[in-house]
């Protein structure tokens, strides 16, 4: 019994995951601050003398309706998703195109005389209309 379970938890999927599950959890911590104790202030800026944003809220009946902690809520994942946006993905996928080492697709294919379907270079028949192509 505990054979298969170790099996299973000492697969390389499951063990990537879980590495990727930790090290996301504390990348969104640090996001998080970066976020609320650099950018969120900048939004405070203009106006200084103003209450807190997200103390805004109305009364109607009973119920309260906090849409300030809504707005900064939104502004929060905005301001989170162009941090990661600009300080992860962009970097990032420079450096995957600088590495490239596969040939670009469009470099590989040919377009079919019949069909003007996109097909491997090295093609005898269209995949699409079954055309048999000329030799390169």
């Amino acid at each position: 019994m505990f054979t298969d379970f170790r099996a299973f938890v000492l697969r390389g999927n499951v063990v990537d995951l879980a590495v990727g599950i930790v090290i996301g959890a504390a990348f969104g911590v640090v996001v998080t601050s970066f976020v609320e104790n650099l950018f969120s202030p900048l939004i405070a800026i203009p106006g200084s003398g103003v209450d807190r944003l997200a103390d805004y809220q109305f009364t109607i009946g009973g119920g309260e309706f906090r849409y300030g902690q809504v707005l900064v809520d939104v502004l929060s994942f905005l301001l989170i998703a162009a941090a990661v946006f600009f300080l992860v993905v962009r970097p990032v996928n420079v450096m995957m195109s600088r590495h490239k080492t596969e040939p670009d697709v469009q470099s590989r294919t040919k377009e079919c005389g019949e069909c003007l379907s996109s097909i491997p270079e090295d093609a005898g028949r269209c995949a699409y209309c079954t055309s048999a192509q000329p030799a390169r």
